[in-house]
């Protein structure tokens, strides 16, 4: 049976620029207002709008089956609430399969929680073939990739490749450790901290299998500029 996440049903929110879901984890209320100004769309996922109102800030939507948002009544007056009351897929599943953007970041999905972290990931691993989504944290941006990507490092920048599933990379250029006809899994070999060697690195994995590109928050902007030229 296909999940929600999955549904070909058309979304209830669609965007034609990038959008930000924020998520109950901890959130940088700096981001946010940076966001904003960039004309990014910003929703929150369930106690997402919490941390949105403790910015000072107004989201286009907040979303979820709604258990941890806070005056519910008050933020009914300002913006659009949606209730979704089904327990099958996680706060963030349900903001994704309600939404469409070109580009889209994830914050607070990470830390606190464990379990929230996982099912974050579990939630990239099933859309990544369809959509560019990242996942920001305090120290990182994770893009979620199917298929080959390329972008430019500096010498000695930390360029992490993470397995959702087991995965082979058929070639790499630009990486200090090459990856070659090489299995990584996430019970197995894994392809963390590894460099740039300066300029053009070029990831090419076997198949279209989703693999998560992990870099500094610093790469966040040119991140969203790569995505959105790929559209």
């Amino acid at each position: 049976m296909q999940s929600p996440i999955q549904s070909t049903e058309k979304p209830l929110l669609q965007f034609d620029r990038p959008l930000a879901i924020v998520g109950g984890g901890t959130v940088d209320a700096g981001l946010l207002h940076d966001l904003v100004a960039r004309d990014i769309a910003l929703i929150g996922a369930d106690g997402g709008g919490n941390a949105i109102g403790a910015a000072g800030l107004v989201p286009e939507a907040i979303l979820g089956d709604l258990d941890s948002l806070e005056n519910r009544a008050t933020w009914e007056k300002c913006t659009r609430v949606i209730h979704i009351p089904e327990q099958i897929t996680t706060d963030f599943q349900k903001a994704l399969y309600s939404t469409a953007a070109p580009v889209t970041l994830a914050l607070g999905m990470t830390g606190k929680r464990l379990d929230h972290t996982l099912a974050a990931l579990g939630a990239l691993l099933e859309v990544a073939p369809h959509r560019h989504v990242l996942l920001v944290d305090e120290t990182d941006v994770a893009l979620a990739v199917s298929g080959p990507f390329a972008f430019d490092a500096a010498a000695k920048e930390r360029v992490s490749v993470h397995p959702l599933v087991p995965i082979v990379f058929e070639r790499t250029r630009g990486l200090f450790y090459p990856m070659n006809d090489l299995l990584l899994d996430p019970a197995g070999r894994l392809g963390t901290s590894n460099e740039g060697t300066g300029g053009r690195v070029e990831i090419v994995p076997r198949d279209n299998t989703p693999w998560l590109l992990i870099l500094g928050r610093e790469r966040l902007w040119d991140l969203v500029e790569a995505c959105a030229k790929a559209g």
